[in-house]
């Protein structure tokens, strides 16, 4: 309970004292201060989670105080009592409408003071939690970002969420392939039912047909009862097939049978079930590589990439870098219980100097690490560790490119989607733009990795 710490607001001496008494009894951590002003710059140097404040103070009254801290961040903001020797009905309804959550009138009764601290920190954190686990889950399945390229994979989100169409997404690892599934589950007309994902790098290939059609008792080695698989657990809903280029080609062959037929047989089992199942596939490889070298089957390829999805490393869009960093503070803030953290532009700079070899995950992992690890409200750069080998790299932006034509390629693939932005995603428009026949820009544009959108 000493950790939990209470403000009092009020210029009369006798009834600081009195309060911080009280509250002191009753085992919390009272600090007092008797103006307007000294509560706003309290807070801003410690959390609290409750303030018994005065109306009537010299300066900044209690009502304007209130308005003020209803401003902060919810995770900074503690739950407001106000107190007030000439209460009326007008100051209590105003106070109520303006964030309080609860109107005192003097003289205060201990028993009063003391249920109404005690409800008002257990709301704080009741509505902290909400924020927090609600927050969590619409931050999953938000792509944060205002580059062209972000802009672009968003639209194509918005047109493709409602169909059933079978989506491969391409990219690194770490720019947030699972992030692109979950969102396009969410929007889509499956989205109060299941979303299950099957990793296929890190399931054993022994088990991934256990994992994905299910088995019955007694068919392998421990299986003592029956087991659910995957598809069937999806059925009605989406299927995410997380780096889908390391499965095995028997196991791929299983697949294609399912993305046919709409039905499998669980490992063990005499008879197939039927499901309904919108399968979502991603990979960090180039699958058309993995067809020559044998290790991918060009049939499934074809099945499942009717909707490529493209989704770029962090390097090509450092335009989202402060959006996406801000984020995760507000995030991991939250989480941790921490004050709100504000970057410097020094920070904001190298951050976005920086190259992120490891994508969004690792600007994601570098948040939650200040925030843990720095208690300063103000991060600077030097509270950044980045590599300053990475940081000299990112300075020199097409170094990442190994020759002139990855160069040339990324310039096309750009200004491109550039075009495509400034006509709404009207290729026949965009053709006449750059000067080139309709079919032409199609072949540019497969070539270049961006999906036509209807």
């Amino acid at each position: 309970m000493k950790s939990v710490r209470v403000l009092v607001v009020d210029d009369e001496p006798g009834i600081r004292q009195s309060l911080c008494g009280v509250l002191e009894d009753e085992g919390y951590l009272p600090t007092a201060v008797e103006s307007g002003e000294a509560c706003l710059e309290e807070l801003k140097r410690q959390v609290y989670e409750a303030v018994l404040l005065d109306v009537w103070l010299p300066g900044m009254d209690g009502l304007d105080v209130l308005s003020r801290i209803e401003e902060m961040p919810q995770s900074d903001r503690p739950s407001v009592v106000i107190i007030s020797g000439h209460g009326n009905i007008e100051t209590a309804v105003r106070a109520t409408k303006l964030g309080a959550f609860d109107f005192l009138e003097k003289p205060l009764t201990i028993e009063k003071v003391i249920v109404v601290v005690k409800n008002a920190i257990q709301q704080r954190r009741l509505s902290v939690e909400l924020q927090r686990v609600t927050g969590t889950v619409e931050s999953k399945f938000r792509i944060i970002g205002d580059s062209v390229l972000i802009k672009a994979l968003r639209q194509q989100l918005t047109l493709m969420a409602s169909t059933n169409g079978r989506v491969l997404i391409y990219g690194e690892s770490g720019t947030g392939k699972e992030l692109v599934a979950r969102a396009l589950h969410s929007s889509s007309l499956r989205a109060a039912e299941s979303f299950v994902e099957v990793n296929c790098a890190a399931i054993p290939e022994e088990l991934i047909e256990s994992e994905l059609f299910g088995h019955r008792k007694g068919s392998l080695a421990g299986a003592v009862e029956d087991k659910v698989g995957k598809l069937q657990r999806a059925d009605g809903g989406t299927l995410f097939l997380d780096e889908v280029g390391d499965m095995s080609l028997k196991t791929q062959a299983k697949v294609l049978r399912v993305l046919d037929e709409q039905r499998f047989e669980p490992v063990g089992a005499n008879e197939f079930m039927q499901v309904d199942v919108r399968v979502v596939a991603s990979t960090n490889k180039i699958l058309e590589d993995e067809i020559d070298r044998g290790n991918f089957r060009e049939d499934l390829f074809y099945r499942l990439n009717v909707i490529p999805f493209h989704v770029p490393p962090l390097r090509e869009r450092l335009e989202d870098v402060p959006l996406l960093a801000d984020h995760f503070l507000n995030e991991f803030t939250t989480t941790y219980g921490r004050k709100h953290k504000e970057l410097t532009s020094e920070a904001y700079q190298a951050l976005t100097d920086y190259s992120w070899p490891g994508n969004v995950r690792e600007l994601r992992n570098l948040m939650e690490r200040i925030v843990i690890m720095n208690p300063q409200v103000r991060v600077d750069a030097r509270h950044i560790p980045l590599n300053p080998v990475r940081r000299a790299n990112a300075e020199k932006p097409m170094d990442r490119f190994g020759s002139l034509q990855e160069v040339r390629e990324a310039v096309e693939r750009d200004y491109i989607l550039k075009k495509l932005e400034e006509t709404n995603n009207n290729v026949t428009r965009t053709a006449e733009l750059l000067g080139l026949e309709r079919s032409n820009l199609y072949r540019k544009m497969k070539a270049l990795g961006i999906a036509p959108q209807a």
